[in-house]
C-alpha cells in the first residue's frame, strides 16, 4: 500500500498497561456509533458496482474519526481495485503528487504485458508523473498540455476500471496538490458509466484549493457527503467498557466522559487512555477525576514521554516532525547529525514510549504527536528547522520538489542553491502541465536572497509560467521583470510575453497589460536593437501590431527607420513576424487579396515552432488565412499549432485555437460543427481566468444559434454581455454587435438592428478596418434598411460594400455584396445580380451563404412565375442548408419549395434506430438512459441523434418534440425530393 494507507491510527497503537482488576483490551479500539455511515458507504459502493461513477465525502472536524472510518471501511470493502493515499501539508506543492502515489503502485505491480496495455497512449507526461525517474521517452525540456495530461490520466483510470471497479481513496483532501484535485474533478465528470468510486475525507473549515475544483468534485449531482457527528452517550459507554475491560462501567462515569469530551472521538480516546494510565477506574467514585484529563493532558504527556528518553530520542522526534512520516532512516540520521544506528536505536526507544508506529518506516502514531513536538518551538525555530531539512535533502540528492517544500516553509534561506532548487522545481511542474504549481515555487524564489537582476529573471520566469493560464498575472510579472532586466534578449522576451498576454486576454479587459507601458518599452527596445537587425524587426512587428490594436497610439511610438516590404523575403523569424503583421494590416485596409496572399505566403514559409517570442506571427497568419477564405490552409495551420501546444503547456493558446477552429467551421457554413467545437472550447479544462476570446466564442455561438433557429438560446447568450469600454474597444466588440443585430432582426426589431449595425460600422472605421471580409456590416444594414422602407439608403450601403469587395477581390466577399445589392434592387437587374452572386459563391467554401443566395434566387424566380427554376434553386439551397445544419434557413427554403409546387421529403427517411432514439430524447431521456434502455453504446446514441438533427433540420434536442409532432418535419434525402 501507499504511504499513509493505513489511515488514522490515533493513539490506539500505544502499548496498553493493564489496570488493577480486569485485563485490558490490546490493540485499536473498534469504531463506535458509525453504523449509519458504514451503511451509506456500502450503498454508494453498490451504485458504483451497478455502473455509476460516484464520489463519497467524509467530512468532520479534526479528530472526528474520518480517517479511521474510511480505512476501516476500505479494509472490509470487496470487489474493488482499491488504492489509497493520505495527503500531507508539505506535499501540497508536489504537482500531481497525490496522483502519483495513487496510481504508481498499481502500474508498478502489473505484469509487463498488462503494464504496456495500461500505459499505451497515455502520453509522456503521464509516464513522468507516475515515475519521474523512469526511462520514458519524449523531450524532458517540453511543457505539458494540461488538457492532454488530464485526458491521459483519464485513459489510465478507465482502463483500470474496466478490469475491475476502481476505488480511489484520498485521506485529508484539504492538503491535496491542485493538479491532482483538478484531475479528480475532471475524472468524475468524464467517467460517466465507468465503475469508479472516489472516497475522500475533508476537515471541516479547510477547503482544498482551488475552491471551484473542490466544489466540482463534491457537487451533489455525483457526490454523497457524510458529515460525521460526535459520538452519542451510548457509544461513549461502549468505548469506556472496552478501554477499561469493564463490561458494565458506571453510567455516571460514562456520562462524565461524554460531557468532558462532548463525544469527540479523538478527545475521548485520549482522555480514556490518560485516565486509565493515571489509575482511574470507571466507577462513580472516580467520575469527578475525569475533568482533570483531556487533550491538553495528552499534549503534555507527549512532551513528557519525549523528555523521558535520551537526547537522541528528542532529536529524532523533532527531525521526524519536520521531515514528515516515512522518511528513510539515513536522512533522519543526517538531519540529527548522527549515525543511522543511533537513530534506529532512538526510534526503538520512541516506539517503546508509544509514540512511534510499529511499521518499518518511522511514523508517528498520530498527527497530534507531531503537533505536540512542533508546539515546543517558536515560529522562527520552526523556520530554521525547515531550512536545515531543506539543506539535508538537497545535499542528499532528493527530488527538487521535496527540497522546495521545506525551502518554502522556511522562508528566506541563505545560499545560492535555494532559488535554483525552486526554479528547477518550477520547470518540472511545467513539464507536468502544472503551471499554477510552478508559479507557487517561483513566487517563493522571489523572496530568496538575490541581486535585483536575478530577481528580475525570476519575475520573467513567473511571467512565462503564468502566461499558460492567467494573462493578467503574466502581464504583471513581465512588467515587474522589465524594471531590472538589463539583458536585451531577456527584455525582448518580457515584451513578447506582454504582447502574448494582450492577445490572449480577449474579452477580459481587466487581463490586458498596460499598453502605454508596452509602447514606451517598444520604442526603447527599437533604439537599443538598431545594431541588431533581427531584434529590430521583432520590435517593429510588435510596434505595428500595437498600432493596429490601439489606433490612438499611432504616431506616438518612436521607431527607427522601418523596413520596407522589399527588404523582407521571410528568411528570418523577425522578417516573418513583420510580414505577418503587415499582411493582416493590408487585409484590414481592404487591399487586393493577391497582395495579402503574397505577404502571407512569405510570412509562413518555414514557419518555426511556437514560442512567446514568435507572437504575433502565427496569430496574424491565422487571421489572414481565415478572412482570405483559405479555409483548408487555416485548418492545416490550426492543426499544426494545436499539435505544438501539446508539449508546451500553452493552455490558453490551445483554448484560443479551439475558438479559431470553430470560426473556420462557421465560415464554411458548418453550423452544427461550429457549435460543437465552441461548446468543447468553453468546457475545456483550464486553471484560472476567463477563456481567451470569450466574446469571439460567444459571437460564433450566437451566429450558430440563430442559424439553428434557437432565438431563445441566442437571447439568453446575448443578455450575458453588457456594453464595454467604448473609448477604444477591440475588434471583437463590433463583430458581436453585428451578430446581436442579426438577433434583433430575427425578432422583428429592425430599428434596433439598424442602430446596432451602424454602431458596429463606427467601431470598424475607428479601428481602421475597411475590408468587408472582416466587417460586412453594410450589406446587413442594407437589408434591414429595405425592410424599414429606406430603399435609397439600402442601395447606397449595398453598393458601397460591393465596391469595397471588388477592391479586395475575395470571392466570398464579392458574392455576399452582390447578394445584398440584388436583394435591394428591383426587377431584372436585381435578379441578374443575385444570379451573379450564386455563380460567385459556388466557387467558394461559403456553403451557407450560397444556400441563402439560392433562397433569394428561388423567391425571385417564383415571383416571376418561373416555378421550375424556383424549385431547382430552392431544392439545391435546401440540400445545402440541411448539410450545414442551418435549420432556420432550411425551414424557410422548405416553405418556399412547397409554395413553388415542390414535394418535401418523406418523414419515413429516419431510420428505425434514429426514430427510436429521437423519440426517447424528445421525452426527456438522457443519452445514458437511452443507451441502457436500448442496450446500445453511448456513441451509437450520439450518432443517431446527430443524424436525426441533420435530417430533421433542427439545431438540437430542445427542438425534437416539435419536430416529431405529427410527422411534419424536414428529414434526410432531400436530394431525392422531386419537383413538379
Amino acid at each position: 500500500m501507499n504511504d499513509g494507507c493505513r489511515g488514522d491510527r490515533a493513539v490506539r497503537d500505544a502499548p496498553r498497561q493493564a489496570g488493577p482488576g480486569r485485563p485490558v483490551r490490546e490493540g485499536p479500539l473498534p469504531l463506535a456509533g458509525r453504523t449509519g455511515e458504514l451503511a451509506a458507504l456500502d450503498e454508494v459502493a453498490e451504485q458504483v458496482l451497478a455502473g455509476q461513477t460516484r464520489v463519497v465525502q467524509l467530512a468532520g472536524n479534526a479528530g472526528m474519526g474520518k480517517s479511521a472510518l474510511l480505512h476501516h471501511w476500505l479494509d472490509s470493502v470487496r470487489r474493488f481495485r482499491e488504492v489509497r493515499v493520505r495527503c500531507h501539508r508539505l506535499r501540497r506543492d508536489f504537482a500531481f503528487g497525490a496522483v502519483r502515489r495513487l496510481l504508481h503502485p498499481v502500474v508498478a505491480a502489473a505484469g509487463e504485458q498488462e503494464r504496456r496495455a495500461l500505459l499505451d497512449g497515455v502520453g509522456d507526461t503521464v509516464l513522468r508523473i507516475l515515475d519521474p525517474e523512469g526511462p520514458w521517452g519524449g523531450d524532458p525540456d517540453t511543457y505539458a498540455d494540461a488538457a492532454g495530461t488530464l485526458a491521459g490520466l483519464d485513459r489510465l483510470a478507465f482502463r483500470l476500471s474496466r478490469r475491475e471497479p476502481l476505488l480511489l481513496a484520498v485521506d485529508d483532501l484539504q492538503w491535496i496538490d491542485p493538479p491532482s484535485l483538478r484531475w479528480l474533478a475532471h475524472l468524475v465528470h468524464r467517467a460517466d458509466t465507468h465503475p469508479i468510486l472516489v472516497a475522500v475525507t475533508t476537515r471541516t473549515g479547510e477547503r482544498p484549493a482551488p475552491g471551484d475544483l473542490y466544489d466540482a468534485l463534491v457537487h451533489p449531482a455525483a457526490c454523497r457527503t457524510l458529515a460525521l457527528e460526535p459520538l452519542k452517550p451510548a457509544d461513549v459507554a461502549r468505548l469506556v467498557a472496552l478501554e477499561f475491560g469493564e463490561p458494565r462501567p458506571d453510567p455516571s462515569f460514562c456520562a462524565a466522559c461524554h460531557a468532558a469530551t462532548e463525544g469527540h472521538p479523538l478527545f475521548l480516546r485520549a482522555l480514556l487512555c490518560d485516565a486509565r494510565r493515571g489509575g482511574v477506574r470507571p466507577t462513580r467514585e472516580d467520575r469527578d477525576r475525569i475533568r482533570s484529563f483531556g487533550l491538553p493532558t495528552l499534549l503534555r504527556e507527549v512532551r513528557q514521554r519525549v523528555g523521558q528518553g535520551s537526547p537522541a530520542v528528542a532529536e529524532l522526534a523533532r527531525g521526524l516532525a519536520v521531515l514528515g512520516d516515512g522518511m528513510p532512516w539515513s536522512l533522519l540520521a543526517a538531519y540529527c547529525g548522527t549515525g543511522e544506528a543511533v537513530v534506529r536505536s532512538a526510534g526503538a526507544e520512541l516506539r517503546s514510549l508509544g509514540l512511534l508506529g510499529s511499521g518499518e518506516e518511522p511514523r508517528f502514531v498520530h498527527r497530534v504527536v507531531r503537533d505536540a513536538v512542533l508546539a515546543e518551538w517558536t515560529p522562527q525555530e520552526v523556520g530554521a528547522a525547515h531550512a536545515r531539512a531543506a539543506q539535508v535533502l538537497h545535499l542528499s540528492g532528493r527530488p527538487d520538489e521535496e527540497v522546495a517544500a521545506h525551502v518554502m516553509a522556511a522562508g528566506p534561506v541563505s545560499g545560492t542553491w535555494p532559488p535554483a532548487v525552486l526554479r528547477r522545481a518550477a520547470g518540472e511542474a511545467l513539464r507536468r502541465g502544472a503551471a499554477e504549481t510552478a508559479v507557487t515555487y517561483l513566487r517563493h524564489a522571489v523572496f530568496q536572497p538575490a541581486t535585483p537582476g536575478e530577481h528580475a529573471r525570476v519575475f520573467l520566469e513567473l511571467a512565462v509560467a503564468a502566461s499558460h493560464y492567467d494573462t493578467a498575472l503574466a502581464a504583471s510579472y513581465a512588467t515587474a521583470a522589465l524594471e531590472n532586466l538589463t539583458d536585451d534578449d531577456a527584455r525582448s522576451k518580457a515584451v513578447a510575453v506582454l504582447a502574448y498576454s494582450h492577445l490572449m486576454s480577449r474579452g477580459g479587459r481587466a487581463g490586458s497589460p498596460d499598453l502605454a507601458r508596452l509602447a514606451t518599452e517598444l520604442s526603447t527596445r527599437t533604439g537599443a536593437a538598431a545594431a541588431d537587425r533581427e531584434s529590430l524587426l521583432r520590435m517593429q512587428a510588435l510596434i505595428e501590431w500595437l498600432e493596429l490594436e490601439r489606433p490612438s497610439i499611432r504616431g506616438t511610438v518612436r521607431a527607427e527607420k522601418r523596413a520596407t516590404a522589399v527588404d523582407l523575403d521571410g528568411r528570418t523569424s523577425g522578417e516573418r513576424q513583420l510580414l505577418a503583421v503587415r499582411a493582416f494590416a493590408a487585409l484590414r485596409a481592404g487591399e487586393p487579396a493577391d497582395r495579402v496572399t503574397e505577404l502571407v505566403d512569405r510570412a509562413r514559409a518555414n514557419s518555426p515552432a511556437l514560442s512567446h517570442d514568435l507572437f504575433p506571427l502565427h496569430y496574424f497568419v491565422a487571421g489572414s488565412l481565415l478572412y482570405l477564405d483559405d479555409l483548408d490552409g487555416a485548418d492545416a495551420l490550426c492543426g499544426r499549432l494545436l499539435d505544438g501546444t501539446k508539449d508546451r503547456g500553452m493552455e490558453l493558446l490551445a483554448s484560443s485555437l479551439m475558438v479559431y477552429r470553430s470560426a473556420v467551421a462557421l465560415r464554411r457554413g458548418h453550423v452544427a460543427q461550429a457549435a460543437e467545437i465552441a461548446r468543447t472550447a468553453s468546457e475545456r479544462p483550464r486553471a484560472h481566468g476567463e477563456l481567451p476570446y470569450r466574446m469571439t466564442l460567444d459571437t460564433i455561438t450566437l451566429d450558430a444559434l440563430l442559424a439553428q433557429g434557437d432565438l431563445e438560446g441566442a437571447e439568453h447568450l446575448a443578455a450575458s454581455h453588457t456594453a464595454v469600454d467604448q473609448a477604444e474597444p477591440s475588434w471583437e466588440w463590433p463583430r458581436f454587435l453585428m451578430s446581436l443585430a442579426a438577433l434583433r432582426a430575427a425578432q422583428r426589431d429592425h430599428r434596433g438592428a439598424l442602430t446596432l449595425l451602424r454602431e458596429s460600422g463606427q467601431h470598424f472605421e475607428t479601428a481602421g478596418i475597411v475590408s468587408p471580409a472582416i466587417g460586412p456590416w453594410r450589406s446587413r444594414a442594407a437589408v434591414v434598411s429595405l425592410r424599414l422602407g429606406y430603399g435609397r439608403d439600402a442601395r447606397a450601403l449595398a453598393e458601397e460594400e460591393l465596391e469595397l469587395a471588388r477592391r479586395c477581390r475575395i470571392p466570398r466577399t464579392i458574392g455576399v455584396a452582390l447578394h445584398a445589392v440584388g436583394r435591394v434592387t428591383e426587377g431584372t437587374q436585381g435578379l441578374d445580380l443575385v444570379e451573379e452572386a450564386v455563380s460567385v459563391l459556388e466557387r467558394t467554401p461559403a456553403e451557407l451563404e450560397l444556400a441563402r443566395a439560392l433562397h433569394t434566387l428561388g423567391c425571385a424566380l417564383l415571383r416571376r412565375d418561373d416555378k421550375p427554376g424556383a424549385r431547382t434553386a430552392l431544392r439545391r439551397g435546401l440540400e445545402l442548408a440541411v448539410k450545414c445544419g442551418a435549420s432556420a434557413a432550411a425551414r424557410n427554403l422548405q416553405h418556399q419549395l412547397h409554395e413553388a409546387g415542390g414535394r418535401t421529403p418523406d418523414p419515413c427517411s429516419l431510420t428505425a434506430g434514429e426514430e427510436r432514439v429521437a423519440a426517447l430524447a424528445a421525452e426527456g431521456w438522457s443519452n445514458k438512459q437511452i443507451a441502457e434502455h436500448l442496450y446500445v453504446s453511448l456513441r451509437t446514441v450520439e450518432t443517431h441523434l446527430t443524424a436525426a438533427y441533420r435530417k430533421l433540420c433542427i439545431g438540437g434536442r430542445h427542438e425534437l418534440p416539435e419536430a416529431l409532432k405529427g410527422g411534419s418535419y424536414v428529414v434526410g434525402q432531400v436530394g431525392h425530393a422531386s419537383g413538379g
